[in-house]
């Protein structure tokens, strides 16, 4: 990718690119100033998270602008999508390479509007820096929940049934498959990987209505084996999965028929960006009405027991032994 001229600065930068995002935020005040007034409803109470992606570690150097831009804010989004929270604002800290073009910035502008639109979320403020490292994104976004409403990981009880929306184990294997590993997949079933790594899908329909039938949720991130347990453990109890209840998608089944993934590899590779949660027998008709509502899938895939830890077991209910758990960052 060529340079268009010549470089900008950090104030030149933020006001080509990132004030245009913070127009619907009068608040925000253009991003001309240092802070940004943001009004809590009545009735209402924040939602706060934050996350940060780093180039060869959460995407790829070459991954597109516009796809890096969306997956900083929808990793963010479907934070907010688990607590059951209602997106409203966000601030964005960048650390650029001094190489940055301005082709690269305009597409990673152009992606964050694409995704403001979509999920009426705006930019009020931020940082713009250089670094002689790697590209680094950090997001803090902002919503908001009824006030007593917010959905916690901690909750879930024994005897709930768990719950995952989507399909799982689709965004490790575009993960390999962008690496160059062979898969055993057509060019239509490894492109859909592809997507699913770069570009996740927030359940934020889902995840409002989940406030007053689900006792726990969390985002799976780090892999589902590892997000259920971080539920378990803040609820103290257990869990038992069944492998053949996960849902998957043909992609996952070809990889797993050809024997280029595991069902283990498949649960635990990360990046689904996908809701587990925790709800009561007598809550599942219900909560079939809200999924159908919200025109997501959602699959019961075990339960909640007495004890600790996450058992994944086989259709003779063995437990399966897993090489690891989940995503380690350290």
């Amino acid at each position: 990718m060529t340079r268009r001229g010549t470089r900008s600065g950090e104030f030149e930068i933020i006001a080509r690119y990132f004030a245009p995002l913070a127009s619907g935020a009068p608040l925000a005040f253009g991003l001309t100033d240092d802070v940004a007034l943001l009004r809590v409803r009545p009735g209402r109470e924040l939602v706060i998270t934050t996350d940060t992606i780093v180039a060869g570690v959460h995407f790829l150097s070459d991954d597109p602008p516009r796809t890096v831009a969306q997956k900083l804010l929808r990793v963010n989004l479907s934070d907010l999508a688990a607590k059951g929270a209602t997106p409203r604002a966000y601030l964005m800290n960048c650390s650029f390479p001094r190489d940055i073009t301005e082709d690269w910035l305009a597409a990673f502008a152009g992606g964050l509007a694409a995704d403001q639109a979509e999920y009426g979320i705006v930019l009020i403020g931020g940082d713009t820096t250089a670094t002689p490292g790697p590209l680094t994104l950090s997001l803090t976004a902002i919503g908001d929940v009824p006030q007593g409403g917010l959905l916690r990981r901690k909750g879930a009880k024994v005897g709930d049934g768990i719950w995952v929306s989507g399909n799982i184990g689709d965004a490790g294997l575009g993960l390999r498959g962008l690496k160059g590993e062979e898969l055993g997949l057509s060019v239509s079933l490894a492109a859909h990987t592809v997507e699913r790594y770069r570009i996740p899908q927030p359940r934020l329909a889902l995840g409002i209505k989940l406030k007053g039938i689900a006792h726990a949720g969390l985002d799976v991130s780090d892999g589902l084996v590892a997000d259920l347990g971080h539920m378990c453990e803040a609820s103290n109890v257990g869990a038992e999965i069944f492998a053949d209840g996960v849902p998957l998608s043909a992609a996952s089944r070809r990889a797993l028929a050809a024997g280029k993934a595991t069902i283990g590899e498949l649960l635990t590779a990360g990046d689904d960006y996908e809701l587990i949660f925790a709800v009561a027998a007598k809550d599942e008709p219900r909560l079939g009405r809200i999924v159908s509502r919200c025109n997501v899938k959602a699959t019961k895939i075990g339960q909640i027991i007495r004890g600790r830890g996450v058992a994944v077991r086989d259709l003779q209910g063995n437990e399966l032994k897993l090489a690891r758990r989940g995503y380690v960052h350290f």
